[in-house]
């Protein structure tokens, strides 16, 4: 392996981690915002940490895990194997699911959300699924 591969794969876990991270907290955040009332000092609050944590961990964590992913699917020539289709294909469903939250945020903070504390509980369960399959691919390359 060279060190380029072995950096990619360092970056990659690491943009990994974070990203879950995020995307567990996000949905989390909006089950207690809803509860919160409009224009209320904890409802401006939540604006807050929900933007931030978009913007300065959520957003470039995944970039950077397309990013490096990608690096180490073509430094490790996996490209055709049909594990690491099934693994892209969950992760455009995470990413997809980004690009849902990413608009959840954007209808807090214009106090203009329609969904239940209960939708953003589901909602919080989906990322684990997602991992779990992700990981169980990565692992054990059944295709």
């Amino acid at each position: 392996m060279t060190d380029l591969y072995l950096w990619a794969k360092t970056l990659h876990i690491v943009s990994v981690v974070a990203w879950m991270a995020a995307m567990f907290y996000l949905p989390r955040l909006m089950v207690y915002h809803v509860a919160a009332e409009r224009g209320s000092v904890q409802s401006e609050t939540f604006k807050v940490m929900e933007r931030r944590l978009l913007k300065l961990i959520c957003n470039p964590a995944m970039i950077s895990t397309w990013i490096f992913g990608l690096l180490l699917a073509w430094q490790g020539g996996f490209f055709a194997d049909g594990w690491l289709h099934a693994k892209l294909a969950l992760v455009l469903v995470l990413s997809g699911l980004h690009g849902f939250l990413s608009r959840c945020v954007k209808d807090f903070a214009a106090d203009r959300n329609r969904r239940s504390a209960r939708f953003y509980r589901i909602i919080n369960e989906v990322p684990t699924v997602l991992l779990l399959l992700i990981v169980i691919l990565v692992i054990f390359k059944p295709m």
